[in-house]
């Protein structure tokens, strides 16, 4: 099973987002996905839930995903449609926490400055190529590794350990 093209709208945030914007320390109390995606980045993009759709991309400059190693940040970013986050840099924590949940991260160095809030991107995260069809121009993302594909294809790190032990791998 391969992990197919994902597809949507981009909403746009700028450097240096990290785990307490995304998800704010006083929500912490709780970890199911559909409460923290109610207080997803709501600070920086007020009522965001209600906003995105469903597949929905999420374009950050670098360094996204700095601050505490909280694994409540992507799962909040997942809960509330995000289908890929796209980022010019993320912290290596932030970064390895969203893969072990299923949701796919590229990096595009020049992604703020060449995606645009709203427009339609549709990403293949076999490859990391990244097509605005807006404007039908192609950027080249970061490529995942054999093993993070297999991890992102399974839908996280849980169900690709289960699918192992099941196989005996």
């Amino acid at each position: 099973m391969g992990l197919s093209k994902l597809r949507g709208r981009a909403w746009k945030v700028g450097d240096d987002v990290d785990t307490d914007l995304i998800i704010a320390a006083r929500y912490l109390n709780r970890s199911e996905g559909d409460y923290l995606a109610e207080h997803c980045l709501e600070d920086v993009i007020p009522n965001l839930q209600a906003k995105v759709q469903p597949g929905d991309v999420l374009v950050a400059g670098k360094n996204f995903g700095c601050g505490s190693s909280r694994e409540h940040a992507p799962v909040a970013l997942k809960y509330v449609g995000f289908s890929c986050i796209i980022a010019a840099s993320f912290a290596r924590i932030f970064y390895r926490n969203a893969i072990n949940i299923g949701l796919p991260v590229v990096v595009v160095p020049e992604a703020t400055k060449v995606l645009k809030e709203g427009a339609l991107l549709e990403i293949e995260p076999s490859t990391g190529i990244i097509q605005d069809l807006m404007n039908q121009k192609i950027y080249q993302g970061e490529a995942f590794p054999a093993f993070m594909l297999e991890i992102l294809n399974c839908g996280g790190a849980i169900p690709y350990v289960q699918e192992k032990v099941k196989h005996n791998v």
